[in-house]
């Protein structure tokens, strides 16, 4: 949580000098004149800013990634968070992923916790291995087929994408389980995978890690359409209609629960559940899978969507639900979009009034491939995590970015993955923004018009697939004008906190300088165009 300071700034802090004007008073040569002696120089305290302690942890965590130095990594090795607040602490749960694989062989789901969002502690495993009813389902399934297939021995299994929610008294972990082997034969060219499962665990406390699975609550299921036979690699027109991964739960105002899921087959589904059980009341036919409220492109005739790990919040302030949804392949593409819908079930619509609903290009764009300048970069930023702050109420966005690949000195580059928290900012017309700089804590001062005269990097991103949008230097003169490799005006509204640079309107934040050698504090902004690309900004000096 933020701390409030109302300071004066001094050049440690945004390079601003304080310059005490002394006056001076004059007297008559007339010797009659009474003398008034001069004032005494009031010269105001300048108040030094201690140095802020934020965090030093490096991005590159080769040198610790092994499970042997686990109590170092932070947010080293994360992937698809899910973060939940459980008295002090907020915990986080992922995806199974490593650098290296570094978690193999040591449980499922694995979790962190944290009491100011900056340093986290690993805490291990929620999961020890996956419950009996996974094959049990598998199997079934695969003897009620036509013709009947033999079941499979030993699936070979993913785990992927929970999500942990607050539910009452209760604590829920909607997961993932993946059977990746074919439905037939050896060959993922020729075949689909088998079916992904959701599940259901509950805990009375996170702190105690005593997970009750509770079962089944959807899996991938055929409608009839597709068969299981896969035309090659790049044949992406699914077998399945929905495909049951990356759960999302929300509850409704009105007190309806909804589990949202889905990746890539036919878009993103919206399943109704039964508050006491967290579960659907029935799964006898393809309706009862669920609705789909998103898709991209053509998605009655065309299973191949390029979406996947929706995230879905209610706004009260707005009164809006949003669909945060990654967009691309994940290593390096994934890019981070919203829509919106007064609906829990839709229409959602972009910033433009289109409906992803009906599978129009959702914008705006929240996250995409960047760089600001004496940095890598990071890329494969999206499927996040949504969440609030309980008692600020303040939002935030976690998600995992990867390094880029062939970076010199690490090897497989792309692999390293880490976990970005964020505080989310809201425009003036209710769409959400991802700050600039990852959140650290950075006390919130008083910003002036003052602050803002200096030299920036900023980053328009524009939609490029696979490729990092790169910062420029611009200039904020104290005439109002931009210059550099950007030119034009600028103004601050510093009621609303709102910067306007060459017509973006751009929320500020207070910021840590993460790309530094030496990192500190500066400032930050991000905006969103006209036609929904986030502008991002920060302060270098």
């Amino acid at each position: 949580m933020k701390k409030s300071i109302s300071i004066l700034k001094t050049v440690s802090y945004f390079g601003i000098f304080l310059v005490a004007l002394a006056s001076t008073s004059c007297s008559s040569d007339d010797p009659a004149t009474p003398v008034t002696p001069d004032p005494p120089v009031v010269v105001p305290p300048v108040v030094v800013i201690p140095d802020f302690p934020g965090p030093t942890y490096a991005d590159n965590y080769t040198s610790i990634a092994s499970w042997g130095s686990r109590s170092q990594w932070n947010l080293a090795n994360v992937h698809d968070p899910s973060v939940e607040k459980s008295g002090e602490y907020y915990y986080m749960y992922q995806t199974d992923a490593s650098y290296g694989n570094a978690h193999e062989g040591n449980g499922h789901f694995f979790y962190r916790r944290s009491k100011d969002l900056i340093n986290w502690e690993f805490m291990g495993s929620s999961m020890t291995q996956a419950p009996a009813w996974v094959k049990d389902s598998l199997n079934n399934k695969r003897a009620r087929m036509s013709p009947a297939l033999p079941p499979i021995t030993n699936p070979n299994y993913g785990y992927w994408a929970p999500c942990v929610r607050k539910v009452g008294n209760k604590f829920r972990m909607y997961y993932s389980i993946v059977v990746t082997n074919p439905i037939v034969g050896t060959d993922t060219n020729t075949s689909w995978s088998e079916r992904a499962f959701i599940g259901l665990a509950e805990t009375d406390d996170l702190a105690s890690n005593n997970w009750v699975d509770k079962g089944m609550v959807v899996c991938s299921e055929p409608d009839g359409v597709k068969s299981y036979v896969r035309n090659g690699g790049n044949d992406w027109d699914a077998y399945f209609k929905f495909n049951a991964i990356d759960p999302s739960f929300i509850e409704t105002p009105e007190g309806e629960q909804y589990l949202i899921y889905g990746s890539w087959h036919s878009g993103i589904a919206a399943l109704k559940l039964n508050p006491t059980t967290g579960k659907p009341d029935k799964l006898k036919t393809i309706d009862d899978y669920g609705v789909r409220i998103a898709g991209r492109g053509n998605v009655g005739s065309n299973r191949w969507q390029a979406l996947e790990g929706p995230e879905i919040i209610y706004n009260p302030d707005t009164q809006y639900y949003y669909l945060f949804l990654a967009y691309d392949e994940l290593s390096v593409a994934y890019n981070t979009r919203v829509a919106r819908s007064k609906n829990i079930l839709g229409p959602y619509l972009t910033s433009s009034g289109s409906s992803i609903t009906t599978g129009a290009e959702c914008f705006p764009m929240l996250t995409h491939p960047y760089s600001f300048k004496n940095h890598t970069g990071w890329v494969g930023f999206s499927h996040c995590g949504i969440f609030q702050n309980p008692t600020t109420k303040q939002w935030y966005y976690a998600s995992q970015a990867r390094l880029p690949e062939g970076v010199p000195g690490i090897n497989a580059s792309n692999a390293v993955m880490m976990g970005h928290v964020r505080g989310i900012q809201w425009t003036e017309d209710g769409w959400p923004v991802v700050e600039s700089e990852r959140y650290a804590g950075v006390p919130t001062t008083t910003i002036t018009e003052a602050n803002f005269i200096g030299t920036w990097e900023q980053i328009t991103m524009n939609y490029q697939y696979k490729t990092i949008q790169k910062a420029v230097t611009i200039y904020l003169t104290a005439d109002k004008k931009v210059s550099g490799d950007a030119t034009g005006t600028w103004s601050y509204d510093s009621a609303k906190k709102i910067l306007t640079v060459n017509g973006v309107k751009c929320n500020v934040s207070d910021a840590w300088d993460w790309e530094l050698a030496t990192r500190k504090v500066t400032l930050g902004y991000s905006g969103l165009t006209a036609s929904g690309l986030p502008v991002w900004g920060k302060k270098v000096n």
